[in-house]
């Protein structure tokens, strides 16, 4: 009594690996993003896979499950000198003089900035300095005797 046939553990075994595969693709599809699922909107492929575990699951693997994440285009940098500026898509120069000339229009428009900023602080500073002088200088008319 203690001999089961080769025939029953293989089928226990599939069945068991059918019943892993069902659910890790169940769960692999209600985790997937929606505008990540190829081919179908998700909920078919929720049904898809509900109603037909082995087939299902295999649709799922082969035709549903989201790719690999998509690779560089040609203007990606492929290694990022300063990583928190470089996400995914974002384009760079692809040779040097058009870095180099972008970078001197950069510099360029951040002197100008810096020089305007400091014109306006020094007009805003020499009117403080106008108005403190012409308050002295009332003070000075209203009361005689500061004159001597």
């Amino acid at each position: 009594m203690g001999h089961t046939s080769p025939m029953i553990r293989f089928e226990l075994g599939f069945g068991l690996f059918v019943m892993a595969l069902w659910v890790f693709c169940l769960i692999d599809v209600i985790s997937s993003r929606e505008g990540e699922i190829r081919n179908l909107p998700k909920v078919p492929w929720v049904f898809i896979v509900l109603l037909f575990p082995l087939a299902g699951s295999i649709a799922w693997l082969v035709a549903g499950r989201p790719g690999a994440a998509p690779g560089r285009s040609r203007y990606e940098r492929t290694a990022p000198a300063f990583p928190e500026y470089d996400r995914p898509g974002r384009a760079a120069a692809t040779n040097p003089e058009d870095d180099e000339e972008f970078l001197r229009k950069v510099r360029e428009r951040a002197e100008e900035q810096r020089r305007a900023h400091r014109e306006s602080q020094l007009a805003r500073e020499r009117e403080e300095h106008e108005k403190l002088q012409r308050r002295l200088k009332r003070g000075r008319q209203d009361d005689p005797e500061a004159g001597s």
